[in-house]
């Protein structure tokens, strides 16, 4: 609100144009002393009063408390909810461009709630476009704004930044924020259903990457649990999408393919095109660790097509490591050292655990080539981004191939030095908070922001 002042002299303002009396202004409810007082700005007028008064007077809540017009407020949320469709549909770039013009706007006017959604949207802009020192920093504005309360655009905004740190390689960061999450969330009497789907959805991913499967399957498990007390059927896809990684986990592939297949219905039906191309990524996943290859890169390619058509370079890239390991299992290495090499160039902005994944792939061509010196050279690069990581699997899978092609080389020693460092990782724990919680980590010098 304004100044008692600035209030006052509003309702004295209105009051005067309309010809009513103080005590015509002021009955049944209140006296007329009372509204002497309000309107020489002696007393601060509680929102009951003001939204009695507002009722009187013909006007609106926030224009009395404020002195904003109520139809430029209106306006702004439909250019707000235009900005979330661009999005959803469109190229993040373009979609950006609207919310930057109604971050300032929401700004010009002061309606906090309308700044964060703008942060918001240009967060999820940024993420997409792989700008995610950008799309951090959105959503720590957005997170400051919101306060505790509402809880799912506050959990929109936690789970943004740790997917900005997920994608940056650093998992357990990412668990830990979205473990507090839904911890504060239970503390605080507030377990909104939305608010915990998009929180536990969100770390099972980072929970399989660790080797955390008890975890990932405990979060699957709640997530399905609460589906039925969600009403939107993106948040519900993006459950099942989540889900099928743990099924597959699992060994149910069966079970994983249907679940993504329902989500797949449900993003038809809302339009998102960005969350279908993940779930054919997913479903290409899917049915590559069932051995169906061809199946699998159709998939693949018409999620990489969907994500390149919306520009949406960070999730692209990542799609087509998936579809090089896939295009390496078919017998066509050229194809797929085509598109790792690409990645390799722009390798930290991918993510420390996907760049690992493009030297990895390309080892694994130069031992099928007969190169080792090319495959030790590409092991241990994808080492050196997956140690700061912490995604514990796959260094241990890396440390085996690592340690087998010293070993064929008669390297003995360095061979043992790598299936130890190799077991280290495997026995680890799997869990992701126990102990001191980890420092937030800065992004490197140099990273796209």
């Amino acid at each position: 609100m304004d100044a008692p002042s600035d209030i006052g002299r509003r309702v004295q303002r209105l009051r005067t144009e309309r010809g009513l009396t103080q005590r015509r202004l002021a009955e049944p409810a209140y006296t007329a002393a009372y509204i002497s007082t309000l309107e020489s700005g002696r007393v601060r007028p509680s929102e009951t009063a003001l939204r009695f008064l507002a009722e009187r007077l013909g006007t609106t809540f926030e224009e009395l408390a404020t002195g904003r017009p109520a139809h430029q407020a209106t306006a702004l949320r439909l250019d707000l909810t235009d900005a979330q469709r661009r999005l959803a549909t469109g190229a993040p770039d373009e979609a950006a461009v609207h919310y930057r013009r109604l971050l300032t706007d929401a700004e010009h006017l002061g309606l906090d709630p309308e700044r964060a959604e703008a942060h918001l949207g240009l967060g999820e802009c940024a993420l997409e476009a792989g700008e995610l020192g950008d799309a951090r920093r959105h959503f720590e504005a957005a997170e400051s704004l919101l306060g505790p309360v509402p809880p799912l655009p506050r959990t929109r905004a936690v789970r943004g930044r740790a997917v900005a740190h997920l994608l940056a390689g650093e998992l357990r960061y990412a668990c830990y924020l979205l473990e507090t999450a839904v911890e504060e969330l239970a503390a605080g009497g507030l377990p909104d259903p939305e608010s915990l789907v998009l929180l536990y959805t969100a770390v099972i991913g980072p929970y399989i990457d660790m080797g955390a499967h008890a975890r990932a399957a405990h979060a699957a498990e709640a997530a399905l649990a609460l589906a039925p007390r969600v009403g939107d059927p993106a948040l519900v896809a993006g459950m099942h999408r989540q889900v099928a990684r743990t099924l597959l986990a699992e060994g149910r592939a069966a079970e994983a393919d249907a679940s993504l297949a329902k989500a797949q219905e449900l993003y038809r039906q809302t339009g998102l095109r960005t969350d279908l191309a993940h779930c054919h990524w997913m479903r290409g996943y899917v049915l590559a660790q069932k051995g169906e290859l061809t199946a699998a890169e159709a998939e693949l390619r018409t999620a990489r097509g969907m994500l390149a058509a919306k520009r949406a370079a960070l999730y692209t890239a990542q799609v087509e490591v998936e579809l090089a390991d896939v295009l390496r299992r078919l017998g066509r290495p050229a194809e797929a050292e085509e598109l790792l090499v690409v990645l390799l160039d722009l390798d930290d902005r991918h993510g420390a655990v996907h760049a690992a994944g493009a030297h990895r792939l390309l080892g694994l061509i130069a031992e099928d080539r007969a190169e080792p010196e090319r495959a030790e050279e590409h092991y241990v690069r994808a080492l050196a981004l997956l140690e700061r990581s912490g995604a514990g699997g796959d260094l241990a899978d890396l440390c085996r191939l690592l340690g087998d092609l010293l070993r064929r080389e008669g390297r003995t020693e360095a061979a043992m030095d790598a299936y130890r460092t190799g077991l280290g990782h495997r026995s680890a724990p799997g869990t992701t908070t126990l102990g001191p919680a980890p420092a937030a980590p800065a992004f490197p010098p140099g990273f796209p922001a």
